[in-house]
């Protein structure tokens, strides 16, 4: 006899989903203290809100995002509080 599956609560996935990104987050936090040598790119982008209104740096409701990719290599995130020269 078949036995039904039951479904997942969209709570409970959006829970175990909020702690796996999480998880992946503190494992390249820890990555990201390796010494880089050769090429680095730099950039920040802004994330999330919707595309109405102002756009890049006057960005209401998005997340500044600064990343760092290492060529022929892995890219390195963070999110910041602002993309002013000090917290960068």
């Amino acid at each position: 006899m078949c036995r039904k599956l039951d479904r997942l609560n969209k709570s409970t996935g959006a829970y175990y989903f909020h702690r796996l990104r999480e998880i992946i987050a503190y494992k390249l936090d820890l990555e990201s203290h390796e010494v880089f040598d050769g090429e680095i790119e730099v950039d920040e982008s802004y994330f999330g809100g919707r595309r109405k209104g102002k756009r890049g740096r006057g960005a209401a409701g998005k997340v500044p995002v600064f990343g760092l990719l290492k060529r022929g290599g892995k890219v390195y995130t963070k999110i910041i509080p602002d993309a002013k020269l000090a917290p960068l």
